[in-house]
């Protein structure tokens, strides 16, 4: 902790909280951390228990995904309430777990929407590699009358999703399309050059675009 507080930066804190963060620790260091720490199940656990997020990232570079249990990762998403920690808990943790599709489903219908973005995410990765068994109309279908009015993060992660279905499964592209063109969600969102837009209709015709070429 004290070599982690050392490494604070008003100016990484300050561009970090501009996207609802709350540490100041560049990341490639905290990388350079774990990466010296190795896997260590039991020192993870205790930075996780800190309720520090730059801890908490670190936690989750050097922890073993696997080790946790089911209702534990469940209490682990709802206490991440910074985008940063919940976007590495869900890619780095959860989808390595055995628990992964159970917390889909169950973080999908959950009424908070942090928690439910998180069941989204999971939903999208599915999308792309293991589709099968997943209603794809139904889940355009809650796209199309719920993404609109979202919350910013769940609208974000509904997004993803509208854009994997397009990109990953031609049946379903002209209505992810119509579905993106209509609801204009993230059309203005600024896009930096030689990045992809995030507004559905441009991401899937490009990502289409580079399978085709």
């Amino acid at each position: 902790m004290d070599e982690l507080a050392a490494l604070e930066d008003p100016k990484a804190r300050a561009v970090n909280e501009k996207h609802g963060d709350d540490h100041g620790v560049n990341l490639g260091a905290l990388r350079a951390i774990a990466k010296r720490l190795k896997i260590q199940q039991d020192l993870a656990c205790d930075l996780w228990r800190t309720g520090d997020s730059a801890a908490r990232l670190l936690a989750l570079l050097i922890c073993r995904p696997r080790l946790f249990g089911r209702d534990e990762l469940d209490t682990m998403l709802r206490e991440s309430r910074t985008p940063k920690v919940h976007d590495w808990l869900v890619n780095y943790v959860v989808k390595k777990s055995p628990h992964a599709e159970e917390l889909r489903v169950a973080w999908l219908a959950d009424p908070d929407p942090v928690v439910a973005s998180a069941g989204w995410a999971l939903t999208t990765e599915r999308v792309g590699k293991k589709p099968d068994g997943l209603d794809l109309v139904k889940l355009l279908d809650v796209i199309e009358a719920e993404m609109k009015q979202a919350p910013d993060r769940l609208q974000w992660a509904m997004n993803h999703c509208l854009a994997q279905i397009g990109i990953s499964h031609a049946e379903h592209r002209d209505r992810a399309l119509a579905i993106g063109e209509r609801l204009e969600v993230l059309k203005d969102y600024p896009t930096p050059p030689g990045c992809t837009s995030p507004y559905a209709p441009v991401w899937i015709e490009y990502m289409v675009s580079r399978q085709t070429a």
